[in-house]
Protein backbone atom coordinates (compact mmCIF):
# COMPACT_ATOMS: atom_id res chain seq x y z
CA UNK A 1 0.00 0.00 0.00
CA UNK A 2 1.10 3.66 -0.91
CA UNK A 3 2.87 5.08 2.00
CA UNK A 4 -0.06 8.49 1.72
CA UNK A 5 -2.69 5.64 2.93
CA UNK A 6 -0.33 4.38 5.97
CA UNK A 7 -0.93 5.57 9.76
CA UNK A 8 -4.32 6.81 8.90
CA UNK A 9 -6.60 7.43 12.19
CA UNK A 10 -8.49 3.84 12.31
CA UNK A 11 -11.82 3.37 10.55
CA UNK A 12 -14.79 4.55 12.31
CA UNK A 13 -17.99 2.32 12.76
CA UNK A 14 -19.59 4.01 10.26
CA UNK A 15 -18.65 3.66 6.53
CA UNK A 16 -19.84 7.54 5.19
CA UNK A 17 -20.65 7.00 1.54
CA UNK A 18 -17.85 9.65 0.38
CA UNK A 19 -14.68 11.15 1.96
CA UNK A 20 -12.52 13.45 0.36
CA UNK A 21 -9.18 12.62 0.45
CA UNK A 22 -7.05 15.48 0.87
CA UNK A 23 -3.20 16.29 3.04
CA UNK A 24 -1.03 19.33 3.17
CA UNK A 25 -0.44 19.68 -0.44
CA UNK A 26 -3.73 20.95 -0.77
CA UNK A 27 -3.40 23.43 1.76
CA UNK A 28 -0.19 24.29 0.94
CA UNK A 29 -0.79 25.27 -3.05
CA UNK A 30 -3.70 27.08 -1.51
CA UNK A 31 -1.71 29.20 0.80
CA UNK A 32 0.57 29.88 -2.44
CA UNK A 33 -1.98 31.22 -4.26
CA UNK A 34 -3.26 33.09 -1.59
CA UNK A 35 0.05 34.71 -1.32
CA UNK A 36 0.59 35.87 -4.57
CA UNK A 37 -0.65 38.37 -6.79
CA UNK A 38 -3.23 36.42 -8.98
CA UNK A 39 -6.33 34.35 -7.23
CA UNK A 40 -8.59 35.22 -10.68
CA UNK A 41 -8.96 31.97 -13.10
CA UNK A 42 -6.77 31.52 -15.93
CA UNK A 43 -3.33 32.09 -13.38
CA UNK A 44 -0.48 30.04 -13.10
CA UNK A 45 -2.11 27.30 -11.27
CA UNK A 46 -5.09 26.96 -13.93
CA UNK A 47 -2.97 26.83 -16.56
CA UNK A 48 -0.51 24.40 -14.65
CA UNK A 49 -3.57 22.37 -14.30
CA UNK A 50 -4.23 21.91 -17.69
CA UNK A 51 -0.81 21.40 -19.31
CA UNK A 52 -0.82 18.51 -17.08
CA UNK A 53 -4.34 17.51 -18.02
CA UNK A 54 -3.07 17.42 -21.45
CA UNK A 55 0.66 15.51 -21.09
CA UNK A 56 -1.20 13.08 -19.11
CA UNK A 57 -4.13 12.68 -21.26
CA UNK A 58 -2.92 13.10 -24.47
CA UNK A 59 -5.60 15.91 -25.21
CA UNK A 60 -4.70 18.82 -27.17
CA UNK A 61 -6.59 21.31 -25.35
CA UNK A 62 -7.79 22.10 -22.18
CA UNK A 63 -9.75 24.69 -20.66
CA UNK A 64 -10.74 24.21 -16.46
CA UNK A 65 -14.16 25.40 -16.05
CA UNK A 66 -16.20 25.99 -13.09
CA UNK A 67 -18.18 22.86 -13.41
CA UNK A 68 -18.90 19.32 -16.17
CA UNK A 69 -22.06 21.30 -16.15
CA UNK A 70 -20.77 24.14 -17.68
CA UNK A 71 -18.32 22.20 -19.66
CA UNK A 72 -21.52 20.60 -20.97
CA UNK A 73 -23.26 23.49 -21.70
CA UNK A 74 -20.08 25.04 -23.55
CA UNK A 75 -20.09 22.33 -26.24
CA UNK A 76 -24.00 22.87 -26.85
CA UNK A 77 -23.25 26.50 -27.60
CA UNK A 78 -20.08 25.24 -30.02
CA UNK A 79 -22.76 23.07 -31.63
CA UNK A 80 -24.83 25.55 -31.94
CA UNK A 81 -27.86 23.65 -30.60
CA UNK A 82 -31.13 25.43 -30.34
CA UNK A 83 -34.81 24.93 -30.65
CA UNK A 84 -35.98 21.88 -33.25
CA UNK A 85 -32.32 20.08 -32.65
CA UNK A 86 -32.52 16.77 -31.05
CA UNK A 87 -29.19 15.77 -28.72
CA UNK A 88 -29.54 11.66 -27.51
CA UNK A 89 -28.13 11.02 -24.18
CA UNK A 90 -29.01 7.87 -21.91
CA UNK A 91 -31.96 8.23 -19.64
CA UNK A 92 -29.56 7.40 -17.13
CA UNK A 93 -27.74 9.90 -16.18
CA UNK A 94 -27.23 13.28 -14.27
CA UNK A 95 -29.88 15.92 -15.12
CA UNK A 96 -26.88 18.70 -16.12
CA UNK A 97 -26.63 16.16 -19.30
CA UNK A 98 -30.20 17.04 -20.13
CA UNK A 99 -29.89 20.72 -18.85
CA UNK A 100 -27.46 21.81 -21.09
CA UNK A 101 -29.37 20.92 -24.18
CA UNK A 102 -32.81 22.24 -22.63
CA UNK A 103 -30.72 25.87 -21.95
CA UNK A 104 -30.22 26.38 -26.08
CA UNK A 105 -34.37 25.41 -26.34
CA UNK A 106 -33.43 21.80 -28.03
CA UNK A 107 -34.67 18.43 -26.71
CA UNK A 108 -32.72 15.75 -24.82
CA UNK A 109 -34.01 12.55 -26.22
CA UNK A 110 -33.21 9.59 -23.98
CA UNK A 111 -32.07 6.45 -25.00
CA UNK A 112 -31.80 3.29 -22.92
CA UNK A 113 -28.53 1.52 -21.67
CA UNK A 114 -27.05 -2.08 -22.10
CA UNK A 115 -27.72 -4.11 -18.69
CA UNK A 116 -24.32 -5.80 -19.25
CA UNK A 117 -21.99 -2.30 -18.42
CA UNK A 118 -24.74 0.25 -17.68
CA UNK A 119 -23.90 2.23 -20.84
CA UNK A 120 -26.17 3.97 -23.60
CA UNK A 121 -27.31 0.73 -26.02
CA UNK A 122 -25.69 1.91 -29.51
CA UNK A 123 -29.23 -0.24 -31.09
CA UNK A 124 -31.30 2.40 -29.07
CA UNK A 125 -29.20 5.22 -30.20
CA UNK A 126 -29.92 4.05 -34.07
CA UNK A 127 -33.39 3.89 -33.33
CA UNK A 128 -33.91 7.29 -31.96
CA UNK A 129 -31.49 8.94 -34.55
CA UNK A 130 -33.49 11.18 -37.03
CA UNK A 131 -32.73 14.11 -39.23
CA UNK A 132 -33.12 16.38 -36.06
CA UNK A 133 -30.19 14.51 -34.25
CA UNK A 134 -27.04 16.64 -34.36
CA UNK A 135 -24.48 15.13 -31.41
CA UNK A 136 -24.57 12.16 -29.32
CA UNK A 137 -23.83 12.27 -25.38
CA UNK A 138 -22.71 8.79 -24.28
CA UNK A 139 -22.07 9.05 -20.40
CA UNK A 140 -18.96 7.47 -19.09
CA UNK A 141 -20.61 5.50 -16.14
CA UNK A 142 -19.11 4.73 -12.88
CA UNK A 143 -15.08 5.12 -14.76
CA UNK A 144 -16.02 2.85 -17.28
CA UNK A 145 -15.56 3.72 -21.00
CA UNK A 146 -18.91 3.66 -23.04
CA UNK A 147 -19.14 1.19 -26.05
CA UNK A 148 -17.44 3.70 -28.89
CA UNK A 149 -17.12 0.91 -31.72
CA UNK A 150 -20.68 0.38 -31.35
CA UNK A 151 -21.61 4.37 -31.04
CA UNK A 152 -18.91 4.79 -34.23
CA UNK A 153 -21.17 1.88 -36.42
CA UNK A 154 -24.60 3.48 -35.87
CA UNK A 155 -24.22 7.37 -36.68
CA UNK A 156 -22.79 9.46 -39.02
CA UNK A 157 -19.90 11.35 -37.97
CA UNK A 158 -20.09 13.90 -40.48
CA UNK A 159 -23.55 15.22 -39.10
CA UNK A 160 -23.55 14.11 -35.62
CA UNK A 161 -21.33 15.00 -33.02
CA UNK A 162 -20.03 12.79 -29.82
CA UNK A 163 -19.87 14.73 -26.69
CA UNK A 164 -18.79 12.90 -23.93
CA UNK A 165 -19.93 13.22 -20.82
CA UNK A 166 -16.67 12.15 -18.92
CA UNK A 167 -17.69 13.32 -15.36
CA UNK A 168 -16.99 10.25 -13.68
CA UNK A 169 -14.41 8.76 -16.25
CA UNK A 170 -11.66 11.29 -15.17
CA UNK A 171 -8.81 9.48 -16.13
CA UNK A 172 -10.29 6.02 -17.51
CA UNK A 173 -9.38 4.89 -21.04
CA UNK A 174 -11.47 2.71 -24.32
CA UNK A 175 -8.67 1.09 -25.94
CA UNK A 176 -5.99 2.89 -24.54
CA UNK A 177 -7.25 6.15 -25.47
CA UNK A 178 -8.07 8.57 -22.47
CA UNK A 179 -12.34 9.01 -21.87
CA UNK A 180 -12.68 12.88 -22.98
CA UNK A 181 -10.32 12.87 -25.85
CA UNK A 182 -12.37 10.37 -28.10
CA UNK A 183 -15.26 12.54 -29.20
CA UNK A 184 -15.16 15.83 -30.52
CA UNK A 185 -15.54 17.07 -27.16
CA UNK A 186 -15.05 15.97 -23.65
CA UNK A 187 -16.35 17.25 -20.40
CA UNK A 188 -15.14 16.60 -16.97
CA UNK A 189 -16.18 16.78 -13.50
CA UNK A 190 -13.79 17.76 -10.38
CA UNK A 191 -16.69 17.82 -7.88
CA UNK A 192 -16.40 16.65 -4.62
CA UNK A 193 -17.31 13.27 -5.17
CA UNK A 194 -15.11 12.43 -7.86
CA UNK A 195 -11.82 10.86 -7.97
CA UNK A 196 -9.88 14.26 -8.05
CA UNK A 197 -11.65 16.63 -6.87
CA UNK A 198 -10.97 20.85 -6.09
CA UNK A 199 -14.34 20.97 -4.51
CA UNK A 200 -16.15 22.29 -7.72
CA UNK A 201 -14.88 22.56 -10.88
CA UNK A 202 -14.61 20.72 -14.37
CA UNK A 203 -12.58 20.64 -18.01
CA UNK A 204 -13.61 20.81 -21.35
CA UNK A 205 -11.80 18.76 -23.71
CA UNK A 206 -10.98 18.62 -27.91
CA UNK A 207 -8.82 18.18 -30.26
CA UNK A 208 -9.60 20.72 -32.86
CA UNK A 209 -8.03 23.85 -32.66
CA UNK A 210 -11.51 25.46 -34.37
CA UNK A 211 -13.34 24.15 -31.44
CA UNK A 212 -10.69 25.30 -28.88
CA UNK A 213 -11.06 28.64 -30.07
CA UNK A 214 -14.47 28.76 -29.76
CA UNK A 215 -14.27 27.19 -26.37
CA UNK A 216 -11.66 30.10 -24.60
CA UNK A 217 -14.14 32.49 -26.27
CA UNK A 218 -17.06 30.99 -24.66
CA UNK A 219 -15.80 30.66 -21.09
CA UNK A 220 -14.37 34.08 -21.58
CA UNK A 221 -17.87 35.79 -21.47
CA UNK A 222 -17.43 35.71 -25.37
CA UNK A 223 -14.12 37.82 -25.77
CA UNK A 224 -11.14 37.00 -26.74
CA UNK A 225 -9.76 38.52 -23.58
CA UNK A 226 -7.34 35.14 -22.95
CA UNK A 227 -5.70 35.99 -26.53
CA UNK A 228 -5.22 40.02 -25.32
CA UNK A 229 -3.48 38.70 -22.09
CA UNK A 230 -1.06 36.52 -23.63
CA UNK A 231 -0.45 39.51 -25.84
CA UNK A 232 -1.89 38.56 -28.97
CA UNK A 233 -4.34 41.05 -29.54
CA UNK A 234 -3.82 44.85 -28.71
CA UNK A 235 -7.49 44.69 -27.12
CA UNK A 236 -10.01 42.20 -26.25
CA UNK A 237 -13.79 42.17 -27.57
CA UNK A 238 -16.89 40.69 -27.41
CA UNK A 239 -16.40 37.82 -30.04
CA UNK A 240 -18.90 35.29 -29.77
CA UNK A 241 -21.83 34.58 -27.01
CA UNK A 242 -20.41 33.35 -23.57
CA UNK A 243 -20.29 33.40 -19.74
CA UNK A 244 -18.03 33.57 -17.32
CA UNK A 245 -16.95 29.56 -16.81
CA UNK A 246 -13.51 29.73 -15.82
CA UNK A 247 -12.58 28.77 -11.88
CA UNK A 248 -10.23 30.92 -9.71
CA UNK A 249 -6.38 29.75 -9.00
CA UNK A 250 -7.20 29.09 -5.72
CA UNK A 251 -9.53 26.01 -7.00
CA UNK A 252 -7.30 25.10 -9.53
CA UNK A 253 -4.50 25.01 -7.24
CA UNK A 254 -6.34 22.45 -5.38
CA UNK A 255 -6.86 20.62 -8.60
CA UNK A 256 -3.54 20.62 -8.99
CA UNK A 257 -2.21 19.07 -5.84
CA UNK A 258 -4.81 15.83 -6.41
CA UNK A 259 -3.99 15.79 -9.89
CA UNK A 260 -0.01 15.32 -8.65
CA UNK A 261 -1.28 12.44 -6.76
CA UNK A 262 -3.55 10.63 -8.50
CA UNK A 263 -1.46 6.98 -9.19
CA UNK A 264 -2.05 6.99 -5.26
CA UNK A 265 -5.51 7.57 -5.64
CA UNK A 266 -6.35 5.36 -8.10
CA UNK A 267 -4.15 2.64 -6.94
CA UNK A 268 -6.28 3.41 -3.76
CA UNK A 269 -9.93 3.03 -5.29
CA UNK A 270 -8.86 -0.28 -6.98
CA UNK A 271 -8.08 -2.06 -3.99
CA UNK A 272 -11.29 -1.18 -2.25
CA UNK A 273 -12.72 -2.10 -5.86
CA UNK A 274 -11.43 -5.43 -5.86
CA UNK A 275 -11.92 -6.09 -2.41
CA UNK A 276 -15.64 -5.51 -2.92
CA UNK A 277 -15.96 -7.78 -5.58
CA UNK A 278 -13.89 -10.58 -4.46
CA UNK A 279 -16.05 -10.33 -1.07
CA UNK A 280 -19.24 -10.70 -3.20
CA UNK A 281 -18.55 -13.44 -5.60
CA UNK A 282 -20.26 -15.71 -3.75
CA UNK A 283 -23.56 -13.87 -3.22
CA UNK A 284 -23.88 -13.40 -7.25
CA UNK A 285 -22.70 -17.11 -7.26
CA UNK A 286 -26.14 -17.43 -4.84
CA UNK A 287 -28.14 -15.83 -7.51
CA UNK A 288 -29.07 -12.91 -5.09
CA UNK A 289 -26.57 -9.70 -7.31
CA UNK A 290 -25.26 -8.69 -10.42
CA UNK A 291 -21.88 -6.95 -9.94
CA UNK A 292 -20.25 -4.60 -11.84
CA UNK A 293 -18.55 -5.92 -15.11
CA UNK A 294 -15.50 -4.11 -16.95
CA UNK A 295 -15.56 -4.39 -20.91
CA UNK A 296 -12.35 -5.65 -22.29
CA UNK A 297 -11.63 -2.50 -23.89
CA UNK A 298 -12.07 -0.30 -21.18
CA UNK A 299 -9.35 0.57 -18.58
CA UNK A 300 -11.58 1.69 -15.46
CA UNK A 301 -10.51 4.94 -12.69
CA UNK A 302 -12.98 2.89 -10.54
CA UNK A 303 -14.85 6.01 -9.68
CA UNK A 304 -17.39 4.07 -8.25
CA UNK A 305 -18.37 0.34 -6.88
CA UNK A 306 -22.08 -0.84 -7.77
CA UNK A 307 -23.97 -4.08 -7.79
CA UNK A 308 -27.57 -4.93 -8.88
CA UNK A 309 -30.31 -7.02 -6.88
CA UNK A 310 -31.61 -9.81 -8.67
CA UNK A 311 -35.54 -8.48 -7.22
CA UNK A 312 -35.80 -5.53 -7.01
CA UNK A 313 -38.65 -5.48 -3.57
CA UNK A 314 -35.08 -6.58 -2.10
CA UNK A 315 -33.17 -3.07 -3.15
CA UNK A 316 -34.84 -0.86 -0.51
CA UNK A 317 -35.33 -3.25 2.28
CA UNK A 318 -31.03 -4.32 1.69
CA UNK A 319 -30.18 -0.14 1.60
CA UNK A 320 -31.83 -0.01 4.92
CA UNK A 321 -30.34 -3.03 6.33
CA UNK A 322 -26.47 -1.87 5.09
CA UNK A 323 -26.97 1.80 6.62
CA UNK A 324 -28.29 0.20 10.01
CA UNK A 325 -24.85 -1.81 9.83
CA UNK A 326 -23.02 1.51 9.14
CA UNK A 327 -22.28 0.95 5.70
CA UNK A 328 -23.93 4.38 4.02
CA UNK A 329 -24.91 2.52 0.74
CA UNK A 330 -26.98 4.22 -1.44
CA UNK A 331 -29.48 4.35 -4.87
CA UNK A 332 -28.48 6.65 -7.73
CA UNK A 333 -29.84 8.77 -10.57
CA UNK A 334 -33.93 8.67 -11.03
CA UNK A 335 -34.41 8.20 -14.51
CA UNK A 336 -35.22 11.59 -16.36
CA UNK A 337 -37.18 10.02 -18.69
CA UNK A 338 -39.74 9.49 -16.13
CA UNK A 339 -38.99 12.60 -14.20
CA UNK A 340 -41.64 15.58 -14.05
CA UNK A 341 -39.83 17.82 -16.31
CA UNK A 342 -39.11 15.43 -19.08
CA UNK A 343 -42.86 14.62 -19.39
CA UNK A 344 -43.79 17.84 -19.24
CA UNK A 345 -41.55 18.67 -22.89
CA UNK A 346 -41.96 15.41 -24.53
CA UNK A 347 -43.99 14.91 -27.23
CA UNK A 348 -44.73 11.53 -26.29
CA UNK A 349 -44.60 8.47 -23.47
CA UNK A 350 -40.90 7.15 -23.73
CA UNK A 351 -39.84 3.61 -22.15
CA UNK A 352 -36.69 2.65 -21.57
CA UNK A 353 -36.72 -1.25 -19.85
CA UNK A 354 -33.09 -1.26 -19.02
CA UNK A 355 -33.15 1.66 -17.30
CA UNK A 356 -36.33 1.29 -15.41
CA UNK A 357 -34.75 -2.06 -14.15
CA UNK A 358 -31.33 -0.64 -12.91
CA UNK A 359 -32.78 2.02 -11.37
CA UNK A 360 -35.04 0.20 -9.33
CA UNK A 361 -32.37 -2.35 -8.36
CA UNK A 362 -28.56 -0.69 -8.19
CA UNK A 363 -26.63 -0.04 -4.59
CA UNK A 364 -23.63 1.71 -4.66
CA UNK A 365 -21.32 1.19 -1.92
CA UNK A 366 -18.99 3.83 -0.15
CA UNK A 367 -15.42 3.97 -2.06
CA UNK A 368 -12.87 6.75 -1.58
CA UNK A 369 -8.72 6.29 -1.18
CA UNK A 370 -9.05 6.11 3.05
CA UNK A 371 -11.04 2.71 2.78
CA UNK A 372 -7.88 0.83 0.82
CA UNK A 373 -5.87 0.43 4.19
CA UNK A 374 -9.26 -1.72 5.47
CA UNK A 375 -10.76 -2.76 2.48
CA UNK A 376 -10.72 -6.55 3.15
CA UNK A 377 -12.16 -6.25 6.11
CA UNK A 378 -15.14 -3.61 5.33
CA UNK A 379 -15.68 -5.83 2.16
CA UNK A 380 -16.25 -8.47 4.40
CA UNK A 381 -18.93 -6.54 6.55
CA UNK A 382 -20.84 -5.95 3.53
CA UNK A 383 -20.79 -9.37 2.67
CA UNK A 384 -22.26 -10.47 6.13
CA UNK A 385 -24.75 -7.85 5.80
CA UNK A 386 -25.63 -9.15 2.17
CA UNK A 387 -25.54 -12.66 3.34
CA UNK A 388 -27.68 -12.41 6.25
CA UNK A 389 -30.45 -10.79 4.89
CA UNK A 390 -31.00 -12.99 2.12
CA UNK A 391 -31.03 -16.06 4.29
CA UNK A 392 -33.65 -14.50 5.68
CA UNK A 393 -35.39 -13.39 3.08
Amino acid sequence: MNHQFENRKKMDEFIPFNKIFRGQEEIDAVIQVLKSDCWRGDGPAGREAEAFINEWLGSKYTFLTTSCTHALEMAMMILDIGPGDEVIMPGFTFVSTANAVRTRGAMPVFADIRPLDLMIDPEDVEKKTTSKTKAIVPVHYSGISADFDGLFSVINPSRVTIVEDAAQGVGARWKGRALGTIGEMGCFSFHDTKNFTSGEGGAFLTQCQEIAEKAEWIREKGTNRSAFMRGEVDKYTWISSGSSYIPSDILSAVLMAQLKKKDAIVDARKTVWESYRASLQEAENKGWITLPVIPSYSTSNYHMFYFLTKRKADRNPLLDVLKKAGIDATFHYIPLHNSPYAKKISRGSCTLPATEELAESIIRLPLYPDLATNADKIAGRVSEVIHSYFLNH
